[in-house]
């Protein structure tokens, strides 16, 4: 008999391509080491072109998955992704409450503000937007938006180092622990640098850019890994070193995929020439 291993939660939409959303996170937890569960939020018909169609699970349907492996197989760590909807996201904040996950309670909550597409287009109703400001950062361990996402919750345009700073300041005003602003959409720099904050201090994190059209599934593999981390009992700083690393190794091998945008590769993790063997 085998230990079981720490335990991690996804409330999540479903990427049918397989390169973002709940299977991205899957895919990472994995490689991280921990048991994955999903709580999915919502169903999309999408490929490596985009977004042609989503079917939203009830919300009720949402807060029982969450509860229902909470209580008997126990969570470690969670994390959101897409949320799809207001009463979603008041459904997951009850929820979470109720089995402790979140700054109050004893589990560590990373909030994935998943809220603009690839392009940076809005995926959120303004009420959504405005329930994830008040129901989910307030309960948040850790957020992790990117420069678009900083943009639709707080109206920040971050440009440089200093706005990524300010829009911290500005994020974790909204309530959360730690707010980590990512810097993989300043295209103009040849850094990478996201910027971790706590009310006090700012730690930054900075990585080489790497040239590659193909970064689908991104900020799923950033937050999940982090989680992962945070399952295993790291601090949020350490945890986040390690989506860092994680996520840029992952970037460094992402792959083709279709006709469009690829994913990062988790496949890194696994022996370099790809060989299977049986004994």
């Amino acid at each position: 008999m085998t230990s079981t291993p720490p335990r991690v939660l996804t409330i999540a939409g479903s990427d049918s391509g397989g390169g973002a959303g709940l299977q991205a996170d899957l895919r990472t937890f994995f490689a991280c080491g921990v048991h994955g569960m999903t709580a999915v939020t919502a169903v999309t018909v999408q490929n490596s072109l985009g977004v042609s169609g989503v079917s939203v699970i009830p919300p009720d349907v949402v807060a029982a998955q969450i509860e229902t492996v909470a209580d008997d197989i126990g969570v470690l760590a969670a994390k959101t992704g897409m949320l799809a909807t207001a009463e979603i996201i008041e459904a997951v904040a009850k929820a979470c409450d109720r089995v402790h996950i979140g700054r109050d309670g004893t589990i560590p909550f990373v909030v994935d503000p998943v809220a603009a597409s690839m392009h940076g287009d809005p995926l959120l109703r303004d009420d959504a937007m405005a329930a994830l400001r008040s129901e989910l950062f307030p309960r948040a361990t850790l957020v992790t938006p990117n420069l678009d996402e900083v943009r639709l919750l707080i109206g920040h345009d971050v440009r440089t180092h200093e706005d990524a700073r300010e829009a911290a300041r500005a994020l974790h005003a909204l309530g959360p622990q730690w707010a980590l602003v990512k810097g993989g959409h300043m295209h103009d720099d040849p850094q990478c640098v996201d910027v971790l904050y706590d009310g006090e201090t700012f730690l930054e994190l900075p990585a080489t850019r790497i040239d590659t059209i193909h970064t689908h599934g991104g900020g799923d593999t950033m937050a999940s890994s982090i989680s992962s981390a945070l399952a295993r009992g790291m601090s949020v700083p350490d945890a986040v070193r390690f989506g860092k690393w994680f996520v840029t190794n992952a970037v460094k091998h992402a792959y083709p995929l279709g006709g469009g945008v690829g994913p990062v590769s988790a496949f890194w993790r696994l022996p370099e020439d790809g060989t299977f063997t049986v004994s």
